[in-house]
């Protein structure tokens, strides 16, 4: 299982780009992985911040194991990420993350759901703040919260992005053309 590192401001980035749904831009630091980003990314940080471009990494992230656990997924042959994690956030953010984590594979949770789990359904503009910000695409699936009711609603990737990542999960066609959301 992933484990959840702080990231310490000042410590070493290097990034470097991996073709999947589009590319994505994945940035590791010494201690784990500390981004995932897709091109036209919703909250997307400095790209300065990055640091250098690496093929191999830094420390803890591995850039030829991100390659491998991402090309397995999108094969349908990984459920879950086994990477060291390190991304930047305060405290609420990091629990956010971590339920989402929780999700299972071809699962959704609204975020009134997360909220409750968090102390309460008050809480659901806050979990939906956090789950924007979520640096790690696809890795930590923020795709697999929903609104209430099942509504496909916001993702930093876009929904056609969401839509197919719930797809490829569900094993099944999704999109309007199916009449199905998931």
């Amino acid at each position: 299982m992933s484990t959840i590192a702080e990231s310490q401001e000042g410590t070493v980035s290097v990034h470097t780009t991996v073709d999947t749904v589009g590319s994505l831009t994945v940035v590791g630091g010494e201690t784990g992985l500390v981004g995932v980003y897709f091109d036209e990314h919703r909250h997307l940080p400095d790209p300065s911040g990055f640091g250098p471009v690496s093929y191999d990494g830094v420390g803890l992230s591995d850039f030829a194991e991100v390659r491998r656990q991402l090309g397995e997924y999108f094969v349908g042959a990984r459920r879950t990420f086994d990477l060291p994690l390190a991304p930047r956030g305060n405290d609420f953010p990091h629990r956010v993350w971590a339920l989402l984590r929780d999700i299972p594979y071809g699962e959704t949770r609204s975020y009134g759901q997360l909220a409750t789990l968090l102390g309460g359904v008050g809480l659901a503009r806050a979990v939906g703040a956090a789950n924007g910000l979520n640096p790690l695409s696809i890795v930590v699936p923020c795709h697999r919260v929903v609104g209430s009711g099942g509504a496909l609603v916001g993702y930093a990737g876009g929904l056609d992005r969401k839509r197919f990542l719930l797809g490829l999960e569900a094993a099944q066609p999704s999109g309007p053309e199916t009449g199905r959301l998931f």
